[in-house]
């Protein structure tokens, strides 16, 4: 076995898992009625002599997970046969390598299924690193120098509204009370709102009887999913809002389903139920149509950011004050590094951060970036929120845990996006153990199709 110092990754391993999340309507909205949540997952092997190894992964609801498996695979070239110390520590050389690669480049820029693979690639590396270092990824980001955080951050395109100096000066100034801050997430956690009494799919007994629990639990906001018919959000609201009383948080989430004259009307129809946010109101490319909506439906705030393509349709969100909440995502974009980009412009720009979830392992990594921007870059949980969708959560190796509606924080080493073994083996496509048993039952009943 090579000894640390010497160790190299030696494979890049890739795999299509799905999970029939369809058959029960979990996750389903007004525009994914029928998702089956997938990974496209991926393990770099290392000859190190622990074993260490980096894992990481892009979501998707299904069909086409098979095309972001062969993007992930089109970037081994990049890392296989690369000194394992050289990776951990520098992953923004990496991400710029990657980014950079004036072939691949073309498939983007910086967007849609191959930038997805970068950032799958780039938080398996940010995976094995934390490993590495004996430390949950959210504590790896905390812990490090200001100035070398700096350095992990692509300015390109960002110093109109954020330089690298802005970026130095929000980190020196987060490190102030940090080690009160750390006490209380330990002890505390940071807060969660919770997507699963919401799905379009749910008939209203569901919704009613998920969202009591939901308040019991100790959740101060729930989500519902709207956009298909307006009456009937009239009346999922009405139930929703007698379910859980006056004083918790509605949001509502209408997943890209409008134009932007539609999301006014539509969102101004459901405001006698005192709705905290609209998500996702119209295209997430939109950026002058999602600044209409927000001018137009105040006081109710809009919120978006989990399809948003890169830090620079963030940037100009920002700028053009489009939005009162971001909502980043783990997976959407090139990883750890253009996340960090991302916190550091809601920071500048002093807008709340509350990132989506739910998915495939989404709950379990956002946790990570939400608890270093406590602890490192805006200082409060205040108006922050991380979404919560209670599936899937057990084929993790590092599951979330919510306690009295908090995530606690993670205290294993890495970014928790290792799947168990067993789940690989079940829920891998087309061949996994699921899978082939539901092909031959389909083929018995003459479902084939």
């Amino acid at each position: 076995m090579a000894s640390s110092t010497s160790a190299r990754v030696t494979a890049l391993d890739t795999y299509d898992i799905r999970f029939p999340t369809s058959r029960e309507l979990d996750g389903s909205d007004a525009m994914n009625p029928d998702p089956d949540y997938s990974a496209a997952y991926l393990v770099l092997r290392t000859d190190a002599a622990d074993g260490t190894e980096g894992h990481g992964f892009a979501f998707t609801i299904g069909r086409g997970n098979e095309v972001q498996v062969a993007a992930i695979e089109a970037l081994r070239g990049h890392v296989v046969g690369h000194p394992v110390d050289e990776l951990c520590a520098d992953p923004g050389a990496l991400s710029r390598a990657l980014v950079g690669d004036s072939q691949l480049r073309w498939l983007g820029p910086e967007k849609g299924v191959m930038h997805m693979a970068i950032g799958a690639v780039v938080n398996a590396v940010w995976d094995l690193a934390a490993r590495r270092a004996r430390k949950p990824l959210w504590q790896l980001l905390a812990d490090a120098d200001p100035e070398w955080l700096v350095g992990q951050v692509d300015f390109r395109y960002l110093t109109d509204a954020l330089t690298p100096d802005d970026a130095l000066a929000l980190l020196r100034r987060g490190r102030t009370g940090a080690e009160e801050r750390r006490a209380r997430l330990l002890d505390r956690g940071y807060p969660a709102y919770t997507t699963s009494p919401g799905w379009l799919g749910y008939d209203d007994d569901k919704l009613t009887r998920l969202a009591r629990r939901a308040v019991a639990d100790g959740f101060t906001q729930i989500k519902l999913k709207v956009g298909a018919d307006l009456a009937d959000d009239i009346r999922r609201c009405r139930a929703a809002r007698a379910a859980v009383g006056p004083d918790i948080r509605l949001a509502v989430d209408a997943n890209q389903r409008w134009d932007v004259d539609e999301a006014i009307r539509w969102t101004r129809a459901l405001a006698e139920f005192d709705p905290y946010w609209i998500e996702e109101p119209t295209s997430p490319d939109d950026i002058l149509g999602h600044a209409a909506i927000r001018r137009a439906v105040a006081p109710v705030k809009v919120a978006t950011g989990e399809h948003a393509q890169n830090r620079i349709v963030v940037k100009q969100l920002l700028q053009a004050g489009a939005i009162d909440v971001l909502q980043l995502d783990a997976a959407r974009v090139g990883g750890v590094n253009e996340n960090l980009a991302i916190l550091l412009l809601a920071a500048r720009f002093d807008v709340p951060v509350c990132p989506h979830a739910g998915g495939v392992g989404l709950c379990e990594l956002v946790r990570h970036l939400a608890m270093f921007d406590y602890l490192a870059v805006s200082g409060t949980t205040e108006d922050r929120v991380v979404e919560y969708v209670d599936h899937l959560h057990d084929h993790f190796l590092d599951p979330v845990v919510i306690r009295d509606g908090h995530y606690t924080a993670p205290t294993a080493p890495g970014f928790s996006a290792a799947l168990r073994p067993e789940s690989i083996a079940r829920y891998t496509f087309p061949d996994g153990t699921f899978w082939a048993a539901d092909l031959a039952e389909r083929k018995r009943k003459g479902q084939t199709q």
